[in-house]
């Protein structure tokens, strides 16, 4: 090195040391793979992968607390039921209970006839002879075997050259298959990892795998899988396609080969990079449900199912029951869930804002009205109930929340169709009472809140009856109200309603006009009630009320009697009433 090479490399090493230890340039970018050439970026995934669940393996050991032997049995049975064919069950060779839950799979025969159990082991002969004897009687396996081939375990970890660290892997190969020879009664899959293969060379990890093929012979019939693990993810997911395509161009017996993709989310694209991956030509993929692994976890299978199901795409796996997958998840790790997490957070279909709430709501109804084919409602991917998702989480109200929402919690939960020109009115009580709180307004809290500000009759403005009669186009009517002192009162107008604002406005002296007014039936049918909302103006003071009852024209009355009884405080004249 040049004395002024030296200089330099001295300057930028004092630059770091004063900028502290966060500082971008102790690192370095992933490197490109010329691939002039790549396809995948025109594809479409238009089929689900064959799928493996590591939540019994990769999972497991990112506890804190590993699973009990009846954990993993409850866990494995839950992946069984989703619609796994493929269950990695865990690392028999490392630990007795991997072992005795292998055994236990096998002696009280809780494997599917249809599922294939897959088991881990490194490149050792002791291991692996275990690992078949934790097997014995299976009806059909995947024994996984693995060796790290990267740059940095070669030369820091191991001091082992290229040439040895492929003479693992094949000297692996061979025990494997020497050991599947010696149980010809179980149906044999031979899985090998070229373990952090993001890390290796991509000539070196296909010199390597295609050694491996060669000893298997999976055009003899020998069933193999490559799987090239992202064990740390350290690319884009677009660098992470371009090596997926190249490996696939250049493995031996290609046609007989799957290839499998295990990604991890350490850049937070595990999910896509297996995507990419999938359009770049794999064929399988290994991932934990909720994504727990480890650090930042395995490439999430929800997360990547659910997209497939959400371009119409059949994920050939059953998630409608969610709420069952999250309480077995959370009871067999000892994890929560985020919120947010997509497509099973609590929150995920939840729509605070105003505006996304009156979306939502319009959305749906015009997705009823018009009996869509297919789902296209605002702000929602998917319909929540396919996920077993109640409506009710749809649309929740707060501060931040709008008239819209406030209207679509109460048509939804209650039957109540607010007309559009009383959303105003409800939402501001709403709102006051969620800013006072601080928190989340729920359905039953909104609902007494429109009860009491709204429904509620004031004190001496119950309406007791009516007599009514018309002649000549106008109703001329009779009202018997409980007032301080029962009082009876008579008026006529166009219609009973009109005819009760004369009858009030001559006893109290106030001008009483009726600006909205609308009804309707809470629910279908001949004995429905009816629930009817006005807005009265008082001697020019606003006021609005509702009222429900089984009679469409006491409903009406009522509202009105109550709207201009709760105009009683703020009008002079109205002020000794009550």
């Amino acid at each position: 090195m040049s004395t002024s090479e030296q200089q330099d490399n001295h300057s930028v090493a004092q630059q770091m040391a004063a900028a502290g230890s966060f500082d971008h340039r102790k690192y370095k970018a992933y490197p490109r793979l010329n691939l002039t050439d790549r396809t995948w970026p025109d594809q479409v995934i238009s089929e689900a992968p064959i799928w493996c669940s590591v939540d019994l393996r990769d999972g497991n050991q990112a506890l804190v607390k590993p699973m009990t032997v009846a954990q993993k049995v409850k866990m494995f049975a839950l992946l069984v039921k989703l619609g796994f064919k493929q269950i990695e069950i865990g690392f028999p060779s490392a630990a007795q209970p991997e072992f005795d839950f292998a055994r236990k799979l096998i002696e009280d025969n809780l494997i599917p006839d249809d599922v294939t159990i897959q088991v881990l082991t490194q490149a050792r002969e002791h291991l692996i002879g275990k690992t078949f004897e934790a097997l014995k009687g299976v009806k059909r396996a995947i024994v996984h075997v693995y060796n790290s081939t990267s740059t940095v375990q070669r030369e820091q970890t191991f001091s082992m050259s290229q040439a040895q660290i492929a003479g693992i892997a094949v000297q692996g190969a061979r025990w494997v298959q020497e050991y599947a020879a010696r149980n010809p009664n179980t149906e044999w899959t031979f899985q090998y990892s070229p373990e952090s293969f993001t890390g290796t060379e991509i000539d070196y990890a296909i010199e390597v795998c295609n050694q491996v093929i060669d000893v298997w012979q999976p055009i003899q019939g020998q069933p193999v899988i490559i799987n090239l693990p992202a064990t740390v993810e350290m690319s884009t997911p677009n660098v992470f396609a371009d090596q997926i395509e190249y490996m696939c161009r250049a493995l031996h017996q290609r046609e007989q080969v799957i290839v499998c993709l295990h990604t991890h989310n350490d850049r937070g694209c595990g999910v896509a990079a297996t995507e990419l991956g999938l359009m770049a030509g794999a064929d399988r993929v290994e991932g934990a449900l909720l994504g727990n692994g480890e650090r930042t976890g395995n490439m999430d299978l929800v997360t990547l199912a659910m997209n497939l199901y959400s371009q119409g795409v059949d994920p050939k796996l059953d998630f409608s029951d969610v709420q069952e997958m999250l309480r077995v998840c959370q009871e067999c790790t000892d994890l929560p869930v985020h919120p947010r997490h997509p497509w099973v957070g609590e929150l995920v279909y939840t729509a605070f804002s105003g505006s996304h709430q009156d979306a939502i709501r319009k959305s749906l109804q015009f997705h009823h009205d018009k009996g869509l084919a297919h789902w296209e409602v605002a702000y929602l991917p998917i319909n929540p109930a396919d996920l077993g998702r109640d409506y009710e989480a749809v649309v929740r109200i707060n501060s931040q929340s709008g008239k819209g929402g406030v209207a679509h919690v109460l048509e939804r939960d209650y039957g109540i169709e607010l007309p559009k020109w009383m959303h105003q009115h409800v939402s501001n009580v709403v709102q006051k009472a969620a800013e006072q709180a601080g928190s989340e307004v729920r359905s039953k809290e909104i609902k007494a809140l429109f009860d009491d500000h709204f429904v509620a009759v004031p004190a001496g403005w119950n309406l007791r009856g009516y007599d009514l009669s018309s002649q000549n186009q106008q109703t001329e009517a009779t009202f018997r109200i409980e007032a301080a002192e029962p009082i009876e009162l008579t008026g006529r107008g166009v219609g009973a309603l009109e005819a009760l604002a004369d009858a009030l406005g001559r006893h109290y002296g106030v001008a009483i006009k009726v600006s909205q007014f609308d009804e309707h039936a809470l629910r279908q049918g001949t004995d429905s009630d009816a629930i009817a909302s006005v807005c009265v103006s008082v001697d020019g003071v606003d006021s609005v009320a509702a009222a429900i009852h089984e009679d469409t024209t006491t409903a009406n009355l009522q509202a009105l009697l109550s709207a201009v009884g709760r105009a009683a405080k703020r009008v002079a004249g109205l002020q000794s009433v009550g």
